[in-house]
């Protein structure tokens, strides 16, 4: 299996590849530079990420949330990066998180348990707030 930003072996189909590459470019992964990350649409791909210790992962997390269909999929690796020791994928993770309730209007427990560690006033607390109706909010 290919790292983040790589097709499957067999050409790339709904749901195999990585998402959009950019304009211009040859397509190819660069990981330092960001290129790719924010197209990633593979739950394994980002799992893989953060196995590997991969400095971007939380930007990977963020392109999951925009990219792949099944907030189901997403948010475990959402809270993944919620509970990074790393600040930076921890702040990455609350983006993907206001992503997914934007997009999915859905939260799950874990995540709104986490994310109530963050300092309030973040991107997904006005998110959760505006997108997920009150009453399906898990408590």
């Amino acid at each position: 299996m290919g790292g983040i930003g790589e097709a499957a072996a067999d050409g790339p189909g709904p749901g195999s590849g990585t998402g959009t590459r950019p304009a211009g470019g040859d397509g190819g992964d660069d990981r330092r530079g960001g290129r790719n990350l924010l197209g990633v649409d593979r739950p394994d791909a980002v799992l893989a990420a953060f196995e590997r210790g991969e400095p971007n992962a939380g930007v990977v997390v963020i392109g999951l949330a925009l990219n792949h269909a099944d907030p189901g999929a997403v948010l475990p690796l959402v809270a993944r990066a919620l509970e990074s020791a790393d600040r930076e994928v921890r702040r990455q993770g609350v983006i993907a998180l206001a992503h997914v309730a934007r997009l999915h209007r859905t939260v799950d427990r874990r995540c709104l348990e986490l994310l109530r560690r963050c300092p309030r006033g973040n991107e997904a607390d006005d998110d959760l707030w505006s997108f997920v109706p009150h009453r399906e909010l898990p408590f």
